[in-house]
């Protein structure tokens, strides 16, 4: 079945490495997504879908190297958490201004008891899905295990929008109008959840001051 794709932007140029490269073009470009932001998944995996859907491959080709590529991008962002550690995370967090290196460690060990899950639904929310690799990494996650659960969440997020895109053909644009405001919601929840971080710890930080103001007023 043969439709007309976008030949212009960033959806023209997925559409351009799709037709050159096919699937294995579908799992590089999942793996820069993971890896540069400004290439997002709702509308590399929407497309993909709609290759399938003009016959470029089959849907279980895409969603195959779709989820390839989405297990490698990960774990170049779990090497790099792993190159970081916690403690030379820490010893940032010391140097930073209301932070504390006891921050580093409690996250590690929260990680250490529910990372799996973390991770796990971490790949099927916007704006989070490429970024657990890192904390995973730093936490030192069990490969097998990371990789594990990494491939299960990536698979979901790659059927449902690769689907999508197949089920809408020339209307996969729609698939990011409902996974976009998605991750809108998602973003905001974690700029209030830094800020109210922020907030306490600064509270926390003037009071501990003024503790020690007035204490020498009261000998």
């Amino acid at each position: 079945m043969s439709a007309a794709g976008p030949t212009g932007g960033l959806a023209g140029w997925v559409v351009d490495v799709v037709d050159s490269l096919g699937g294995p073009g579908i799992g590089l470009l999942v793996a820069l997504e993971n890896l540069f932001p400004p290439i997002p998944s709702e509308i590399v995996l929407p497309l993909a879908g709609f290759a399938a859907y003009r016959g470029s491959l089959t849907v279980v080709e895409a969603i195959l190297w779709a989820t390839a590529g989405s297990v490698v991008g990960a774990l170049a962002l779990y090497a790099i958490g792993a190159a970081v550690g916690t403690e030379r995370l820490a010893w940032l967090a010391q140097r930073i201004p209301l932070m504390k290196a006891d921050d580093v460690h409690r996250a590690d060990a929260w990680f250490d008891r529910r990372g799996v899950w973390a991770v796990l639904f971490g790949r099927l929310i916007p704006g989070v899905r490429s970024l657990i690799s890192i904390p995973a990494g730093v936490a030192r996650m069990p490969l097998v295990t990371f990789t594990l659960f990494t491939t299960i969440g990536s698979l979901v997020w790659n059927c449902a929008l690769i689907l999508a895109g197949y089920a809408l053909g020339s209307q996969w644009p729609r698939v990011e109008n409902y996974v976009g405001p998605l991750g809108t919601v998602v973003v905001v929840v974690l700029v209030a959840v830094v800020a109210l971080f922020v907030l306490r710890r600064f509270l926390g930080w003037r009071a501990a001051r003024a503790g020690r103001t007035t204490r020498p007023e009261q000998i």
